[in-house]
């Protein structure tokens, strides 16, 4: 079964071929119209995933040398709602043209299983997922089976990456810029807060903390401090995500640990997470940002599972990622076997 995998939850137009032979074409167009606005616009985005997503199937279908897929899969939430419906609305047209099954697939559970696209990995396992949307901890506990521990209460992590980026000077998105940054910083500097919450997280009084830092000192000196601010930020916004892991192995008692989305591409956190006593695993960093191989994948092992989805499929902004199985039966929308 030949899967044509579609993501457009956000600012990456992600396109991908998944088989039984395993991933064949990755394609990833990252939008650079939001920089100038110092964030993502939903409109924007919307635009520019109708002016790209036709023209990277039709590249990713003729660099895997084959007419059209068999089926496809499609992101159909959560994300922003213009994007959403940009991606599901090509997937419902495009399967309803070629006669093939179509498989709306939840973004999260697309980041969880991510880590199947490199390695078998057996189930149990905790997932850490970190990206600019959402933060949360979850036992995957057998596939498409998931219990969230925990999440963030207020801004996730990536966000606050991204706008402590921001408040620093560095532009946006500015998360890698600030790992770099940092490296040259002195992380014991500034004693920046780091909640304890159990199984949660929050995100937003560090936010607050380096604003205020950087208010106290006077932006005109900001460049002296720029490094020990930047290093001391990520310190603290690493080990929240290291606190509430450990708790959940010791809780669980599963050693396996997925860490998954955007923020698992800072280096400073695979660094830290690799000198844990637990096993961790990583998905490239390719495959850590939004894509459209995870899609395929998880539409892939849907499609193998007897799931599929109907053409009323919607797009459904806050779906949740324990809501996965609603793509299929909750909405009426679709039918296994």
């Amino acid at each position: 079964m030949l899967v044509l995998g579609i993501e457009t939850s956000c600012d990456e137009t992600g396109v991908a071929l998944y088989s039984e032979r395993g991933l064949l074409v990755d394609l990833t167009r990252t939008q650079d119209v939001h920089r100038a606005f110092g964030g993502v616009v939903p409109e924007l985005a919307a635009r520019d995933h109708i002016k790209v997503l036709p023209r990277l199937v039709k590249a990713a279908l003729e660099e895997a040398g084959v007419e059209a897929p068999q089926a496809v899969a499609v992101t159909a939430g959560p994300g922003l709602a213009g994007a959403l419906a940009v991606g599901v609305s090509f997937a419902k047209t495009y399967a309803q043209a070629l006669g093939v099954p179509l498989v709306g697939v939840n973004h999260l559970e697309a980041h969880v299983l991510s880590v199947l696209l490199e390695k078998e990995i057996e189930f149990p396992f905790l997932a850490l997922l970190a990206s600019g949307g959402h933060t949360e901890i979850v036992l995957a506990e057998e596939l498409f089976s998931y219990k969230v521990l925990g999440r963030t209460l207020d801004d996730a992590a990536g966000e606050a990456f991204d706008k402590v980026a921001k408040i620093l000077g560095l532009g946006y998105p500015g998360a890698s810029r600030l790992e770099e940054v940092a490296r040259e910083g002195n992380e014991e500097a500034y004693d920046f807060p780091v909640p304890k919450l159990g199984f949660n997280f929050s995100y937003s009084g560090l936010k607050t903390a380096v604003y205020y830092a950087v208010k106290r000192g006077g932006e005109g000196a900001l460049a002296e401090r720029l490094a020990d601010l930047a290093a001391s930020f990520q310190r603290a916004a690493v080990q929240q995500l290291l606190d509430v892991v450990r708790g959940a192995v010791e809780e669980t008692g599963v050693r396996r640990v997925a860490v998954v989305g955007g923020v698992a591409r800072n280096s400073y956190l695979r660094e830290k997470f690799s000198k844990e006593g637990y096993e961790v695993i990583f998905p490239s960093p390719r495959f850590s940002s939004d894509n459209g191989a995870m899609v395929a994948l998880t539409g892939y092992l849907r499609l193998g599972d007897g799931f599929r989805s109907s053409l009323e499929l919607g797009v459904y902004p806050d779906l949740e990622l324990e809501s996965s199985d609603s793509l299929y039966f909750p909405f009426g929308n679709g039918s296994k076997g």
